[in-house]
């Protein structure tokens, strides 16, 4: 079938090409030239391609040079609101400009990234800011927002991701005015959708993507019928990120926050006009409530709810106690329906109770089938959750059978191509359909390419598996770690990552290693203590220096999306496999539904979920041709186990290490290769 735009994907990537012309640093490479290709040919034809594209082979330019060069309407997806920046900022402008295309680029995040004009004013109104310090940042997000012109507090600096200051001067879905705002006509929101509708490439992200598919609120559903290809970056979070959006949930800190705005807004603007304090009360009692039913828990839970009532709480007391809240919203609604027509304020309030009393009803209900309940239970409060146990339905429902629709809003469809999907990550699966990753998905009848990374991992990286180590459900495992993890970087001289599985050997570790590491000179990082942002720049300061330097001690989101090239990362250790837990309600009904079919739930869902996370983790390591590393993985069933086999030999093909004195040696060269590096640089 003939394809044009193969050609110029071919001219592009050709060693003397426009790529090579216009970027210094380009050099060609076969398996991203093969990617390119691919794409080229599902943009031309319609469908749907899975790439599994190893680190270096240059994704991100294979999937943005045909999309761009196509001329179509393209909607890209990535995994965090920090890649979409640099997609934005940094790629697809490089990309622009060499190709030489008159492009439209638009960014478009979720609600909650950008200032809300109306929310700050109240916010500065506000008498209740928790303390001094937020204050005076509210004081510089006010000079800023009069700066800004796009609104996201992306742009300023300085703003953490976790200050209780961002929800009182954003919106959500909750409580946004829409049209009715006093603001609405400088709503950055608005103005950054308008501009997605005008762009001829959008760049999102995951959790957008899905909100839209559950509540068709955040933009997109203008934006989607008008593209015709659609690329997901980042895709193995696909199906996590999905299920999150396409079930029901509803949580009591949700509950308590309608209650404050409806008896503030009440007395604040139809005061006497109804019992503002009897119907806030009522429903706060009733949310309290549900909270005791669920009584106290050690730390953080999932309960089981496979039946009519989570696992542990009498059942009538739930059924009342749902019962009585269903009650307390039809009070609330009552009260609000009164008052409709003073202020849109009270419409939103409204439709936040309404549907509050929906998410109740359902939740008195039988679970929908394929489907997963469960009760997540903290110290402060307790989140009624309904999940599916994939989106592989609403995938082959809402997408892959759709096509892409005239922008008029005329219904007519653009041509009788299929819209295109793209798919593409780094880590999807240990074999060859990349199961893994197209089940849950519902694409099974995608086309599947994979393509190696161009690394040479046998000369560039190191692994080594330490067998005396005691098993990881040893009370003992998490000790025996840090004090290896210890050893090697007072050798090696800090830079080092230190990944875990868990929360509680998160903490372990990390106090230990702060114990014995004290007085050498090496700093310890820990999650939590600071914002991610700031822990990946101090690591990154601290590789500077020959003798000190750090290590950082993560877990969770750690395990990707954090990219630290060259030397300032030579050493990697990885406490034990990653497996999910089975007792999470979730992992036990998708495996009850493969054992149901038949099938071995470990080994077609624990050990490929162990291999993703794994190669994730691992692939911290290398990320350039220059990089030279070890890793290091403190679980012998790597080496005595059938499966741990298995979870080795998906790994790059890195040089085995058999011994202690092996990796006193790769740590001792790692460190002459540093230090020689910085004395060039110094000299």
């Amino acid at each position: 079938m003939d394809n044009p735009l193969r050609d110029m994907v071919q001219e592009a990537f050709a060693p003397l090409g426009v790529l090579a012309r216009a970027t210094e640093q380009f050099q060609p490479r076969t398996g991203q030239t093969d990617m390119a290709l691919a794409v080229a040919d599902v943009v031309a034809h319609g469908g749907s391609l899975v790439v599994e594209a190893g680190t270096g082979v240059g994704k991100t330019f294979a999937y943005l040079v045909p999309a761009l060069l196509s001329g179509e309407r393209v909607l890209l997806s990535t995994a965090t609101k920090a890649l979409q920046d640099q997609l934005f900022a940094r790629d697809l402008p490089r990309l622009v400009q060499a190709l030489n295309l008159p492009v439209r680029l638009a960014l478009l995040k979720g609600r909650s990234s950008y200032l809300c004009t109306h929310r700050l004013e109240m916010a500065r109104q506000s008498s209740s800011l928790p303390d001094r310090t937020t204050v005076h940042l509210l004081a510089k997000v006010e000079s800023w927002s009069h700066a800004t012109t796009t609104g996201d507090l992306a742009e300023l600096p300085g703003l953490d991701e976790r200050s209780p200051l961002i929800p009182l001067i954003t919106s959500n879905r909750d409580n946004c005015l829409g049209s009715q705002c006093p603001k609405f006509k400088g709503c950055h929101v608005n103005a950054a959708r308008r501009d997605a509708l005008g762009a001829d490439v959008v760049v999102i992200n995951h959790h957008l993507f899905f909100a839209d598919m559950a509540v068709r609120e955040t933009g997109m559903a203008e934006l989607l019928p008008t593209v015709r290809v659609v690329i997901f970056d980042e895709a193995h979070q696909l199906n996590e990120t999905g299920v999150q959006f396409l079930g029901h949930q509803l949580g009591t800190a949700q509950l308590l926050d309608v209650t404050r705005d409806m008896l503030a807004t009440g007395l604040q603007l139809a005061r006497g006009l109804a019992d503002w304090q009897g119907v806030s009360s009522l429903l706060e009692r009733a949310t309290r409530e549900l909270r005791l039913v669920a009584g106290k828990r050690p730390g953080a839970l999932k309960l089981r709810w496979t039946g009519e009532t989570p696992e542990g709480i009498h059942p009538d007391a739930w059924s009342f106690a749902l019962q009585d809240l269903g009650a307390a919203c039809v009070q609330a609604l009552r009260a609000l329906e009164t008052v409709s027509e003073l202020a849109p304020d009270f419409v939103r309030l409204f439709e936040r109770v309404a549907q509050i009393a929906q998410h109740v009803d359902a939740f008195l209900k039988p679970c929908a089938p394929e489907a997963v309940r469960w009760l997540d239970v903290t110290a402060s409060q307790v989140r009624l959750m309904e999940a599916p146990l994939d989106i592989a339905q609403s995938v082959r429902d809402k997408l892959l059978l759709s096509k892409p629709q005239d922008s008029s809003n005329s219904g007519h469809t653009l041509d009788e191509r299929p819209r295109s999907w793209v798919f593409t990550s780094a880590t999807l699966g240990d074999d060859e359909g990349l199961t893994w990753f197209t089940e849950p998905c519902g694409l099974e009848s995608a086309k599947v390419l994979r393509v190696s990374s161009p690394f040479d991992y046998p000369s560039q990286a190191s692994v080594y598996v330490p067998r005396q180590l005691v098993r990881p459900n040893d009370p003992a495992h998490s000790a025996q770690v840090a004090q290896l993890a210890s050893h090697a970087v007072r050798r090696l001289g800090g830079r080092t990552l230190v990944l875990t599985t868990t929360l509680r050997a998160l903490r372990a570790i990390g106090e230990l290693m702060k114990k014995q590491l004290d007085g050498s000179g090496i700093e310890v990082l820990v999650q939590g203590e600071w914002p991610k942002r700031h822990l990946m720049a101090r690591f990154r300061e601290g590789s500077q220096h020959t003798d000190g330097g750090c290590v950082l001690v993560a877990s969770a989101t750690f395990w990707e999306g954090f990219d630290v090239p060259g030397d300032a990362l030579q050493l990697v250790v990885i406490d034990k496999l990653p497996f999910p837990p089975p007792n999470d309600p979730l992992v036990e009904a998708r495996s009850k539904r493969l054992e149901a079919h038949g099938r071995s739930a470990f080994n077609d869902y624990f050990v490929p979920e162990a291999v993703v996370a794994l190669k994730q983790g691992a692939g911290r390591l290398i990320r350039r041709e220059t990089d030279q590393g070890l890793l290091v993985l403190c679980d012998n069933r790597l080496v005595t186990t059938g499966y741990g086999k298995r979870l080795l030999a998906a790994l790059p093909a890195m040089r085995r290490l058999e011994s202690d004195e092996d990796l006193a040696q790769a740590l001792d060269a790692l460190k002459q290769t540093a230090i020689t590096k910085v004395s060039t640089t110094v000299f």
